[in-house]
């Protein structure tokens, strides 16, 4: 079995022992533990998957990067058993939402985008994740989740791809340059949003002038600070 699948099939493992557990939970009277998705949106060469993989460690989550999120919206049989490990409140509420989301012409009909959809949605029911780009800010709600941007100066940018995935210059440059390019337009033609648009975001940083230990540090805050701030409104 690839790693992949077998990331995948732990996952829903660990999803279905959740879900039992909030259920034993809400039969006792008990709060289940309540944890946000957060979603990582990065410049290519900014460290943002890196600076990712490593909050999902500190915080003891799980990190679902872009090659699990396509398996998964790619399979039937994932797709069908991520929806069967949330609970029937959960189930209703998303397929309501789903339905009103796709009447509507702003975002791409594509089976892609409507699993997709589905899949980000049922993650974040789920909480307690880390996911790295496939436009989940633009899905998830800005009070559901903890959405951060990562960016970095082109020419720093360009160092790390040559530095660590054996790019000279020139193609660092172009490769970044399109990876930006392509990322911006599916946002653009899909949620008719600016990828770069502050408002899309909880958090902005700038791993230019900001170190990983520094970046992880600065995530954590601004979780705290809004979920004390949601808990108060």
């Amino acid at each position: 079995m690839g790693s992949i699948e077998a990331i995948i099939d732990r996952q829903l493992r660990k999803w279905e022992l959740e879900k039992k557990m909030r259920l034993s939970a809400v039969a006792n009277g008990e709060k289940p533990p309540d944890k946000p998705i957060v979603t990582i949106s990065r410049q290519r060469g900014s460290g943002g998957r890196h600076t990712a993989g490593l909050l999902a460690e500190k915080l003891g989550y799980d990190f679902l990067h872009r090659e699990v999120i396509d398996k998964i919206c790619e399979s039937t049989g994932y797709r069908r058993k991520i929806i069967e490990s949330l609970d029937d409140k959960a189930r209703h509420w998303i397929e309501l939402w789903f339905e009103g989301i796709f009447k509507g012409p702003y975002v791409d009909a594509s089976d892609y985008f409507k699993h997709l959809y589905r899949v980000i949605m049922s993650i974040a029911e789920h909480g307690g994740v880390v996911v790295v780009g496939r436009c989940a800010n633009f899905i998830v709600a800005a009070d559901r989740g903890f959405h951060v941007r990562v960016v970095c100066p082109l020419s720093k940018r360009i160092d790390t791809l040559v530095k660590y995935q054996n790019f000279n210059r020139e193609d660092a440059e172009r490769e970044i340059k399109e990876f930006d390019r392509s990322r911006a337009e599916l946002v653009r033609r899909n949620f008719h949003r600016d990828i770069n648009d502050p408002m899309a975001y909880d958090l902005i940083i700038n791993t230019g002038y900001v170190d990983c230990d520094h970046a992880l540090q600065l995530i954590e805050q601004g979780m705290a600070a809004k979920e004390a701030f949601l808990s108060g409104r």
